[in-house]
């Protein structure tokens, strides 16, 4: 695999871990009254590579999957990283 695409992975997997923590804190913090995470913050974890867990959060924890806003905003990220990743596979060739 190119490095790129390792680099890639490793960003997705670390930001997806934290991006779950942060949902899952959120979720708890909802219930319980206490400190939020901003959903701006959501999504620049979303945006940094965490997209994958702000998917899986939403639907595994049931957090953030109401308010309409919030979602468009999680889906154009969702489309930009694969808009930007098919663009490096156009332009770079296959990374595969």
């Amino acid at each position: 695999m190119n490095a790129a695409l390792w680099i890639y992975a490793g960003m997705l997997g670390l930001m997806s871990l934290v991006t779950l923590v942060a949902y899952a804190w959120d979720k708890r913090q909802a219930r319980g009254g206490g400190w939020r995470v901003p959903e701006k913050r959501l999504h620049v974890m979303e945006l940094l590579g965490g997209w994958p867990a702000g998917l899986l959060g939403r639907r595994w924890l049931r957090h953030k999957s109401v308010k309409r806003s919030f979602r468009i905003r999680s889906g154009l990220i969702v489309c930009l990283h694969g808009v930007l990743v098919g663009a490096a596979w156009w332009w770079f060739g296959s990374v595969l």
